[in-house]
């Protein structure tokens, strides 16, 4: 577990000279901990360019190819990323399922490109609002972490890194409350431990996504199981970010 990690998820945000911008502004930090940027595709040369000389910032794409290489119009291969630098990548978010109806099989295979080309998957998982409601959500993140990572070779589960992000907290102003979080997180890591044994559950690291932000990053942070952050819009304002970037510093 160790140290926080804090990811920043720009989504489909930010024009090319903003982009630049923000990562000038972030790369000219010192931080403790590492810290992950995810911009637009388009954009990732040129924050890896300006990241290159602060060794705490990993650059990651936000979603990549199932295939290899081939006939497939747009699409960018985890070897593509790997030739310019990129070092993570997100994997199932809950925009990516509900927009694009990326399920279990397309996910594992995209997990396992990454995994081929040594890029660490952040792959993520999280309930509906109407899951929670009828006490589901338990089932729900149970069924998408085992129908993905069962299809994984073990001993690279531990190179993965969880996020768990409850889809109604997302983009929402909501936030699930730090034992919501924390419960969710310790049962991801109960289920680890049963299904793949504790040393990839201690190595392993699970993070949280939905509405974190400056104000609610400490009380997470602190939790057992919270390893850190998956941010979206707070991580568009500089300031803002680097808060949660601090507050992640102080466990």
């Amino acid at each position: 577990m160790g140290k926080k990690l804090v990811i920043a998820n720009w989504k489909m945000n930010l024009d090319y000279y903003q982009a630049r911008e923000l990562s000038k502004m972030i790369s000219k930090n010192n931080f403790k901990n590492d810290l992950v940027v995810a911009p637009s595709n388009l954009y990732l040369k040129a924050v890896l360019k300006i990241c290159e000389n602060n060794p705490q910032i990993m650059v990651s794409s936000q979603n990549v190819s199932e295939y290899d290489n081939g006939a497939y119009t747009g699409e960018v291969s985890a070897k593509m990323l790997k030739s310019l630098g990129v070092s993570y990548c997100i994997i199932g978010h809950s925009e990516r399922r509900l927009y694009f109806g990326e399920e279990s099989k397309v996910l594992t295979t995209k997990i396992n490109q990454c995994l081929k080309n040594n890029i660490v998957p952040i792959f993520c998982v999280g309930e509906q609002e109407n899951d929670r409601d009828k006490n589901e959500h338990f089932k729900v993140v149970k069924n998408q972490i085992l129908t993905v990572l069962d299809k994984i070779n073990v001993t690279s589960i531990k190179k993965v890194i969880v996020a768990y992000e409850p889809v109604w907290a997302i983009g929402t102003g909501k936030t699930a409350t730090p034992y919501q979080a924390q419960e969710m997180h310790s049962y991801i890591r109960n289920l680890i431990i049963e299904k793949y044994g504790s040393e990839i559950s201690e190595t392993i690291k699970i993070v949280y996504g939905g509405s974190c932000n400056k104000n609610n990053a400490k009380d997470l942070f602190k939790q057992k199981d919270i390893d850190g952050g998956l941010v979206g819009g707070a991580s568009l304002i500089f300031d803002d970010f680097i808060e949660i970037v601090r507050i992640g510093e102080l466990f």
